[in-house]
């Protein structure tokens, strides 16, 4: 028998290491693996409580150290109601808005009715239009909103830069838009105004275009030469010329 090269053969040396001491060893070198690769800072459901010992806040169950925390985070348990918490917060955020409050479940009664009229200011040959929204069943103290959309945020039509969105919204009817030409809106004064009128359910919006340039005189002029009857070319804001505003309808 080799005395020589055999385990425990130098003066002060241990034993040969038995079943429990590697299973101690092992556990520690795999705790030790976790916590390289596992921030427990960052996990939400671990605690430590006033005995020194480790909590699950998910599943409510007691741990001597890290590495068995570790060991039961990777369970059937602790996954199976990771699972179901997911899934009841998923359920949850489908029935509350970003803020936290319960979503309304309001029925669609349909799309509102619309006169679409095309104008013109003889003095500052600005042309616009004006718009009245009816909403004959309109909800209990709901005032109808707008605002102008880009064409590049509907994903209705293709987007074309040369035409924008009028949005009209007003709960419990159908989300409507019209499309007009792409130019700046003159806001200034009385050329812009909204109204809604709670007696007849109408909602009035009139707004006018900025004019592309002016006169000599300082006064704002008309639009382009090819713009005038006769020319050939059709002006989308001529009331004689161009064809009657249809809604797109942004729900469908």
């Amino acid at each position: 028998m080799d005395m020589q090269n055999r385990v425990g053969s130098k003066p002060g040396s241990g034993g040969v290491a038995g079943g429990s001491e590697s299973n101690v060893a092992r556990r520690e070198r795999l705790r030790q693996l976790a916590l390289e690769t596992i921030d427990l800072a960052k996990d939400p459901y671990f605690m430590r409580n006033h005995l020194g010992s480790y909590e699950c806040k998910l599943c409510l169950t007691l741990h001597t150290n890290e590495g068995s925390y570790l060991a039961h985070t990777q369970g059937k348990k602790h996954q199976t109601n990771l699972a179901r918490r997911a899934a009841r917060e998923a359920k949850d955020s489908a029935t509350t808005g970003p803020d936290g409050k319960p979503r309304r479940s309001v029925i669609k009664v349909g799309r509102p009715g619309y006169e679409v009229t095309q104008i013109y200011d003889p003095v500052t040959r600005q042309r616009g239009i004006l718009f009245h929204i009816l909403y004959p069943e309109i909800g209990l103290d709901v005032v109808p909103r707008h605002r102008f959309m880009s064409a590049f945020e509907q994903h209705v039509e293709e987007p074309n830069k040369d035409y924008q969105y009028v949005v009209f919204a007003a709960e419990p009817y159908y989300t409507i838009a019209f499309k007009v030409p792409s130019r700046e809106v003159d806001k200034q004064g009385d050329r812009f105004f909204t109204y809604w009128d709670p007696d007849l359910k109408k909602f009035t919006l009139q707004f006018q275009f900025k004019n592309e340039r002016t006169l000599p005189s300082g006064r704002p002029g008309h639009f382009r030469q090819h713009d005038k009857q006769g020319s050939g070319a059709v002006n989308p804001l001529n009331p004689y010329q161009a064809p009657s505003i249809q809604p797109t309808y942004i729900n469908k």
